[in-house]
């Protein structure tokens, strides 16, 4: 005998007991030799029996309503599914017909599960029809879920999302590794980092949809299909949040691919990635957020948890890139990817921890946190580790006209856009004056490595040209930008009398070849005095051969170099010619006043010149 036979069989039985013990109770009441209290107790057991008695006999009544109510609300899902492709497409009331008999199974299941122990054969075979019939409307209502938000999710490109920022200032553009002098002022321009996602929040669909949406997700929650509702709307934002990474540029890449990147190729991929943090965390995921909330809001930690699972692939591919820039080898240039990384991840603290609160996002938040400590420490061990770059810089070579060494201009670039991370550089070293002393570590093993380079000279006054140009061209750049704030006015006084060193050197050991000859009152004999004069100008010949060849970039200091060989040479000139001209005759006078001040005004232009073609007959 099947179960469902024996329980009719047990229930059979019991009603035959209930009648039999009935009549027996009701025969025992008309006897007369019972006292009050046994006539009160017979009384109440006959009560009971007769409700158990009218109960049973109401079983067959109340399952045809039970059979009238199913039918009604089977025929009402049944004719909608076949006879609407999309029934949230058609009017309100076909809508709010289909919700109505929805909620009818789903009262009916409730009842019929809640009378376990009355239920017959027949009313078990109802229950059956009423759950399969609540499936089929189960299974629709997911499609029409993932119908409605297919049909309005918003679609934005990245610049929609994006607060402004200078693209051309990037602190880490290919132009500080190349030393390109006119983009200092660009590059020491730090890019924002701030979302102020209130003001970008977005629709991800339709707000008119939201009513619907939530329609479709109460029936599903009453009927106790939570997690069917849960799974499809997260399997729809999870495949379109995935592909908003790829409008944002964004793609999964494994840690060797990262690590063997060009340069150029992961700073361009590092911005890339900058902008997809700020837009998808900052905007998008607080834009999911708040319509998780609207939908799922009434269901406890359901939103939260759903937004968790629908956003974790994505967020994680975006992690696994920091991840992977963090464990690479970091060269100097890398320290302001680093920090701008890291200063991004700073700002959307905040907005991690609104996303993903208590334990719904555990692993995002864990794995959040831990990449920021990673480019933390990485960004210290970077920032510390630029003085052993310099000091062990050896990759070009001395230009031969004494000009800035390309060293120079690479820590004069870096310290400009050093001093834009000071706080966050300050912070990270736990030392308020961290920025400070490691700057004036950069310049300190900077001028022992250009001293150690000079030596490389063979001509003493183009060493001193070059320790010259080289001080003076950072003493410039420390004063004219945020640099000076940290280094301090004295460390620029300080450097200024080093250059002004350096050129006093040279104006020495230029010139000491050179007056010599111009020395004496006229008054020796004649041939002594061609002597002199010829090795005069042979001296300044070859001098301005040389030094037209040198370069003093700085026009003003070049200006005051060649004031300062006027007012030293042609003073000189002028007072050797004036008492030896009666002596040997003006045909041997080949220069001028004149002709020496024009040809002083060639040197240290970089262009190296000749006299010999000017020379007079």
């Amino acid at each position: 005998m099947e179960d469902s036979e024996l329980v009719d069989g047990v229930l059979d039985g019991q009603q035959h007991l209930i009648l039999v013990a009935y009549h027996s109770v009701k025969a025992l009441e008309s006897t007369k030799i019972l006292n009050q209290d046994m006539k009160r107790n017979i009384a109440g057991l006959c009560a009971e029996l007769s409700k158990m008695i009218r109960l049973n006999e109401g079983d067959v009544e109340d399952n045809i309503e039970i059979e009238d109510r199913l039918a009604s609300a089977r025929e009402m899902i049944m004719n909608l599914n076949l006879n609407h492709s999309r029934i949230w497409d058609s009017s309100p009331s076909i809508v709010l017909d289909y919700l109505k008999a929805i909620d009818e199974v789903r009262i009916l299941v409730q009842s019929l599960e809640s009378v376990m122990v009355k239920r017959s054969r027949k009313m078990k075979g109802i229950l059956d029809q009423a759950q399969t019939i609540q499936q089929i409307a189960m299974v629709r209502l997911q499609e029409e879920l993932v119908h409605i938000l297919d049909q309005n999710k918003q679609c934005f490109g990245h610049g929609y999302v994006l607060p402004p920022v200078c693209e051309e200032g990037s602190v880490y553009e290919e132009s500080i590794i190349s030393n390109d002098e006119n983009s200092v002022e660009n590059a020491s321009r730090r890019e924002s980092s701030g979302t102020e996602t209130e003001e970008y929040l977005m629709d991800l669909v339709h707000p008119d949809m939201i009513p619907q949406i939530k329609s479709i997700a109460k029936s599903m929650f009453d009927s106790g299909y939570d997690q069917e509702f849960c799974q499809a709307f997260v399997k729809f934002w999870r495949e379109t949040m995935a592909e908003y990474l790829a409008v944002l540029n964004i793609e999964r890449l494994r840690i060797a691919d990262v690590l063997a990147m060009e340069w150029k190729c992961l700073n361009s991929r590092i911005r890339k990635w900058r902008r997809a943090m700020r837009a998808f965390i900052g905007v998008y995921l607080a834009s999911a957020k708040r319509l998780f909330d609207q939908v799922l809001g009434a269901y406890g930690c359901t939103s939260s948890i759903c937004l968790a699972e629908a956003s974790k692939a994505s967020v994680l591919c975006l992690l696994d890139f920091g991840q992977a820039v963090a464990l690479g080898p970091h060269r100097p240039e890398w320290l302001y990817c680093l920090l701008n990384m890291y200063d991004d991840l700073v700002s959307l603290i905040p907005d991690v921890n609104a996303l993903y609160p208590q334990e719904t996002g555990l692993i995002i938040n864990i794995e959040f946190h831990e990449l920021l400590v990673r480019l933390g420490d990485s960004a210290k061990a970077t920032s510390m580790g630029f003085g052993n770059y310099i000091a062990s810089c050896s990759s070009a070579a001395l230009s031969a006209n004494g000009g800035i060494h390309p060293l120079t201009k690479y820590t004069a670039n870096y310290m400009i856009c050093f001093v834009d991370y000071g706080d966050s550089l300050n912070l990270l070293l736990e030392d308020n004056n961290a920025a400070a002393d490691h700057l004036r570590s950069f310049t300190s093993i900077l001028e022992a490595n250009l001293d150690k380079k000079s030596n490389s000279y063979q001509d003493l006054a183009l060493k001193q040209i070059f320790l010259m140009n080289n001080m003076h061209y950072m003493v410039q750049k420390v004063r004219s930008s945020n640099v000076r704030t940290y280094l301090g006015d004295d460390w620029i006084k300080e450097h200024i009398c080093k250059y002004r060193k350096y050129a006093t050197c040279y104006e020495r050991t230029t010139w000491s070849s050179v007056l010599p000859s111009l020395r004496g009152d006229g008054k020796t004999g004649k041939a002594t005095l061609k002597a002199r004069i010829h090795a005069f100008n042979t001296a300044f010949e070859d001098l301005y051969r040389n030094q037209t060849g040198w370069c003093v970039p700085d026009l003003e200091l070049r200006e005051e170099l060649r004031i300062s060989a006027s007012k030293t040479v042609v003073l000189a000139y002028r007072t050797f010619v004036r008492n030896i001209s009666d002596t040997i005759g003006d045909k041997y006078i080949k220069y001028t006043e004149q002709d020496l001040e024009t040809y002083i005004l060639d040197l240290l232009e970089g262009t190296s010149k000749s006299l010999n073609h000017l020379r007079r007959m």
